[in-house]
């Protein structure tokens, strides 16, 4: 039965004439004169065919690295993506001079695994929290977040807009904490604090083979307890659990954060297998023993379970206040006429 056909003829539908969802069944009111009428209907090839779109035009994922150096910022990303998709550093050779301003460097790469396709990239900040006056430091990271939210914005009011929009926006933030076992600092505070509205900040302690277990697990309490003093919400935040189910997972990864994590891009001997690990006088740290550090459940969380949320929470949050913001601002951007339409159209 047509609906709209019965909308144009302000004709009244009976509720036993709306259907309902079924699995791979449509059922009609007996008491009307209907049948139970089963076969298959195909709904469920919808995530067939979004996972082949998918893997034609492959996906974006954009994210950036925070910490003062010598933390293992770009070892921990190489570790995590099995690639060496981030800059080398060992921190700053003699000759090398610390750079007076913070430097933002993006490197990307097509990465695949199992026929589908990842553009990473990689947003490296070196020069963060290594001056003696770090006042203010984090502006530039501010502003090159939100530099990418308005190039998204152009984009979008294009009158002749791109079929698929570049997406540089930050979609993760790991920020790397100093394996203190005291307290966080005044710079770590500030900047979680004047970001966490803006980006998705996953903070991590760096470099735990440095902690006991013991000392490892009173500084991740101490962390989350200064982080909820000070107000600041990281990723996964609690006011955007979907129900009941997301809430029992999301709590469990909340209580686990800040993740002790050790990176390397080393192979040992261990028992006969080749595992990732850093080499010590007491013995091999395994990168992805659960027993040695927590690489494996962040890994597990970034990539296995959550990247797509990152993606969606990114626009459909932090980039929806960002555009809210601006649009209020100027009282609504102006639509860019495109000079070549063909080539708008890529």
């Amino acid at each position: 039965m047509n609906l709209q056909l019965l909308k144009h003829h302000n004709t009244s539908i009976h509720p036993s004439y709306i259907a309902y969802p079924q699995t791979s069944r449509v059922t009609l009111d007996r008491s009307l004169g209907g049948s139970t009428l089963l076969g298959y209907i195909g709904i469920d090839t919808i995530i067939e065919q979004m996972r082949k779109k998918t893997m034609k035009t492959g996906f974006d994922f954009n994210i950036m690295v925070v910490g003062h150096s010598g933390l293992g910022k770009s070892t921990l990303v190489n570790t995590l993506f099995k690639s060496q998709v981030s800059r080398k550093s060992t921190g700053w050779a003699r000759d090398e001079k610390i750079p007076k301003t913070i430097e933002i460097k993006s490197v990307s790469h097509v990465i695949e695994e199992g026929g589908v396709k990842m553009k990473l990239t990689v947003v490296d900040t070196p020069g963060f929290g290594d001056q003696i006056n770090n006042d203010n430091c984090w502006e530039p990271i501010s502003k090159f977040i939100n530099e990418q939210y308005e190039k998204f914005l152009k984009e979008e009011v294009n009158i002749t807009r791109k079929k698929r929009i570049p997406d540089t926006r930050v979609h993760c933030c790991l920020y790397f904490i100093s394996p203190t076992g005291h307290s966080l600092r005044q710079l770590d505070i500030e900047f979680m604090k004047r970001l966490s509205h803006s980006v998705n900040i996953i903070p991590v302690i760096a470099k735990a083979d440095t902690l006991t277990v013991e000392e490892r697990q009173e500084f991740k309490q101490r962390v989350r307890k200064e982080l909820e003093m000070s107000g600041i919400e990281f990723y996964p935040q609690k006011e955007f659990d979907e129900d009941m189910e997301d809430k029992s997972d999301n709590d469990k990864i909340r209580e686990a954060m800040p993740f002790a994590v050790v990176g390397s891009d080393k192979e040992y001997q261990v028992n006969g297998k080749r595992v990732l690990g850093r080499k010590t006088a007491w013995g091999i740290v395994e990168v992805e023993n659960p027993n040695h550090c927590e690489f494996a459940q962040l890994r597990d969380f970034l990539i296995r379970s959550h990247l797509q949320d990152l993606k969606e929470v990114t626009h459909n949050i932090h980039y929806e206040t960002y555009r809210a913001k601006r649009l209020n601002e100027n009282g609504g951007l102006h639509p860019i006429p495109s000079s070549d339409t063909q080539e708008s159209n890529l």
